[in-house]
């Protein structure tokens, strides 16, 4: 045999045996180095496998494929015990994307919680312009609510089809997000529109909780004393801060705020329009209403109509986001305006900027936007034996 063939056969076991010994020793050290028990060893060991996470998360490959595949089909719990695994192993969807993350696709990714809702069409504009101007792609994804969503968006943008992601709904499990910012992901995030509370992500928003008591105080200014609230879904955050705009504007004029007057709704214009039935049933009505969107807004002036109550003449009526649609219904609906456009700029360049800064977190970035009372017909001073 030759010398230099034998060599090359001891060479190649010994790399060989030494391969499976690193395996079997990172394996074997994967959970203390979770506890700090032991230095990192990332640069020096295996691009880590399906195989280890399920070994960290203590589950079955197939287990860990599902939960990253379909999170739909695996518990809440094993999916949180996939999601520490995969943050604590490294572990990518795409074996090569840890060095492929070297390289930009120049593509951002906007997540939306409904892409039918008219509302986000002119912020999707603004961010598409302004990434367009700074040599961007942009991808949307239409969302559902849930840690299902965060897992399917922690698969798309581990296997490299984006370079951040700019967020448009604050329903998503944090947990989640958090572990897809973290190292060694570190995947550039901004949440726009709605906030996700005290998770520490860049964030641009508008004023809802102050343009709520604005729209209020209008009301109140025009004379009006029994004002009610047409809500938006109980678990959403703006639903929330707008709610509490109401109510601070009615304690500060020591009005009253009766349950009934409380009106359930969802922001889409079916709610708004049951909304109405409700309404009419009540024995002492108000003679105002603030509605948390607009889309809710037209749907119950839509409704009162059906029952003979017509707006501004029985009842004033004020929305909230200024929806093109706002200024040309009868009668034309007085609202806040949200700067929309400037939102999606503003939500982009943010996030291009981290992007091109090479993902450099310099603590919390929180920008509050201000709206504006836009006053038309749908508002007036209560008739006189109201």
């Amino acid at each position: 045999m030759c010398p230099l063939k034998w060599h090359c056969n001891r060479f190649q076991e010994f790399h060989t045996r030494l391969a499976l010994l690193s395996r079997v020793f990172y394996i074997d050290c994967i959970s203390c180095q979770h506890r700090g028990e032991l230095p990192d060893v990332s640069e020096h060991r295996k691009t880590p496998t399906i195989q280890d996470v399920a070994l960290a998360a203590q589950v079955s490959t197939a287990t860990v494929s599902r939960a990253l595949s379909h999170p739909d089909r695996v518990s809440e719990t094993t999916r949180a015990k996939v999601a520490d695994a995969i943050h604590v192993t490294g572990y990518t969807l795409n074996l090569a994307a840890r060095s492929l993350r070297q390289r930009t696709t120049k593509t951002i990714l906007v997540a939306l919680p409904d892409i039918r809702n008219g509302f986000f069409s002119s912020i999707l504009d603004a961010i598409e312009r302004e990434a367009t101007a700074r040599g961007y792609g942009v991808l949307i994804a239409n969302l559902y609510i849930g840690a299902e969503s965060a897992m399917q968006l922690q698969s798309y943008l581990l296997s490299n089809r984006a370079d951040g992601l700019l967020l448009l709904d604050g329903s998503l499990d944090a947990r989640t997000l958090q572990i897809l910012t973290s190292e060694p992901h570190a995947i550039p995030l901004v949440v726009a529109c709605e906030e996700i509370v005290n998770a520490g992500f860049h964030t641009v928003l508008t004023d809802n909780a102050q343009s709520a008591d604005r729209a209020t105080q209008h009301l109140i200014d025009l004379g009006h004393k029994r004002i009610g609230h047409l809500l938006g879904p109980e678990s959403n955050v703006v639903a929330k801060e707008r709610l509490k705009g109401f109510l601070a504007a009615m304690k500060r004029a020591d009005l009253p705020v009766s349950p009934e007057w409380l009106l359930r709704g969802n922001f889409e214009m079916d709610s708004g329009f049951g909304a109405a039935s409700r309404f009419a049933s009540l024995s002492e009505r108000p003679t105002a209403v603030f509605a948390a969107n607009d889309e809710s807004a037209i749907g119950f002036m839509s409704g009162l109509r059906r029952h003979g109550i017509l707006c501004p003449r029985d009842i004033s009526i004020i929305g909230y986001d200024d929806l093109d649609v706002a200024a040309h219904y009868t009668p034309a609906l007085t609202t806040i305006r949200q700067p929309r456009q400037t939102l999606g700029r503003m939500a982009a360049e943010t996030l291009i900027d981290m992007l091109e800064d090479g993902y450099i977190k310099r603590g919390q970035l929180r920008i509050v936007l201000n709206s504006e009372l836009i006053v038309r017909e749908s508002t007036s001073h209560p008739q006189a034996d109201a």
